[in-house]
């Protein structure tokens, strides 16, 4: 029998802090599990398949990001679901918009500009709340020399120190458009520190763990445990494989926007 799909693309935002990420795992609760669980009981049926536009990490959060529904035999009265959708979804995770497409659109392989934020301070230790949204060190940090290292990871270069457990199939070379730390005055709260920062990072696709791992040798810059001539040695593997094991928690991670060519 001839199958009829619609096609529907839904922008979303959610807090990561207590799922395992977006992937559906078998044992854990992840976001994907929530997702399709609400628009199968909205829906009343589970003739439906849903796409994600990339997969974050446990504790990762999105302000900004898209998913592909498929939708089987009858298309979707948008009016009436939308609404449901957003109801029945836990109250971490919101849709934004949907909109119908067509078959040709295909939400993995499409091009697209992905902007990633990571949140952190150092000094004082913060406020329990803040853990949902930034990491904390104790120790001081030279935030100068760290602004000069991140703009080190601008333009093409093989990362594969910044993969963490790459396949063979894995393509390790890639390209950062911007990459930035500054004072964070994105995200705010009363219980924040008066003083966080934010390390900003554009590009097509990301490695696994690979902005985490850029954070982590970032903060080892500010530390004074490496210094830029590492970094730009981690940035030539074919010179010298440097493998790095800093991998900061996902829960400072913000997937900020995604933005399709």
């Amino acid at each position: 029998m001839f199958r009829k799909r619609f096609y529907y693309i839904i922008q979303l935002q959610y807090l990561g802090f207590r799922y395992h990420g977006w992937q559906k795992q078998p044992t854990v609760n992840t976001l994907q599990r929530m997702v399709e669980r609400t628009v199968a009981y909205v829906l009343e049926h589970k003739n439906f398949k849903v796409l994600a536009a990339g997969r974050t990490d446990a504790k990762v959060s999105v302000n900004q990001t898209y998913i592909e529904l498929f939708v089987d035999h009858q298309p979707l009265e948008i009016k009436d679901f939308f609404p449901l959708f957003n109801q029945n979804l836990p109250q971490d995770i919101r849709g934004l918009s949907i909109e119908e497409t067509d078959e040709q659109f295909n939400i993995i392989q499409s091009p697209k500009i992905k902007e990633y934020l990571y949140i952190f301070s150092f000094g004082e230790k913060f406020h329990p709340f803040c853990a949902p949204f930034m990491y904390n060190t104790t120790e001081n940090l030279n935030i100068p020399l760290m602004q000069k290292g991140a703009k080190l990871f601008e333009g093409k270069h093989n990362f594969r120190s910044y993969c963490h457990r790459p396949s063979a199939h894995t393509i390790l070379e890639g390209e950062i458009v911007h990459c930035e730390i500054k004072r964070n005055t994105v995200y705010t709260a009363n219980f924040f520190p008066e003083e966080s920062y934010l390390l900003q990072v554009k590009g097509e696709g990301f490695k696994r763990n690979q902005i985490r791992l850029m954070m982590g040798a970032l903060l080892d810059l500010g530390k004074g445990k490496i210094d830029l001539d590492f970094i730009l040695k981690t940035l030539n593997p074919e010179a010298e494989e440097i493998l790095l094991e800093h991998i900061v928690p996902g829960s400072g991670l913000v997937l900020n926007s995604v933005e399709f060519k």
